[in-house]
């Protein structure tokens, strides 16, 4: 369990920027998660899935936190715009267009953005992703079809039907 933390953490990270929306909360609750997990390590079963075991810690702290603040975070929109994607090769034009897809993820509502990621970043499949989030796997599937005609916009909605 362990020597597996190390190659999950980027991941884990993702997901917990997924939940916060903000780098530095998505930092201390990754960070959180790797210590509960290693606290609570005892209790992980050698041979099932270590990223998902994470992905719900995650997910029941960060719910904690913000039962505990009964708040959501306000201002989600400054941070989100700091955020980028880093550049490992590819173009210019990709970068760009991987940025603007980023931003309009981050800016769905929570249950959305998560949903998107688990699915279509992590590649989990909807009965996982229903499993991980504790949904019926028709609220992912709803989610994700919510999420992608908000991400497509009027514009697409509208080329759709011209068609």
């Amino acid at each position: 369990m362990r020597a597996g933390l190390g190659a999950l953490y980027p991941r884990l990270w993702r997901f917990a920027l997924s939940l916060t929306g903000d780098r530095d909360r998505a930092e201390d609750l990754a960070q959180a998660t790797m210590l509960r997990a290693l606290e609570k390590g005892d209790r992980f079963l050698p041979g099932s899935h270590l990223d998902r075991w994470l992905f719900v810690m995650a997910r029941r702290l960060w719910l904690n936190e913000l039962r505990n603040a009964k708040r959501r975070p306000v201002d989600q929109a400054a941070s989100l715009e700091e955020e980028t994607l880093a550049s490992h090769g590819p173009s210019a034009e990709t970068n760009i267009f991987a940025n603007q897809v980023f931003h309009k993820v981050m800016a769905l509502n929570d249950g959305l953005r998560v949903t998107v990621l688990l699915v279509y970043v992590e590649g989990y499949t909807y009965q996982e992703a229903a499993d991980l989030l504790d949904i019926p796997i028709g609220t992912v599937m709803s989610r994700l079809s919510a999420a992608r005609k908000t991400l497509r916009g009027p514009a697409g909605g509208q080329k759709a039907k011209a068609r």
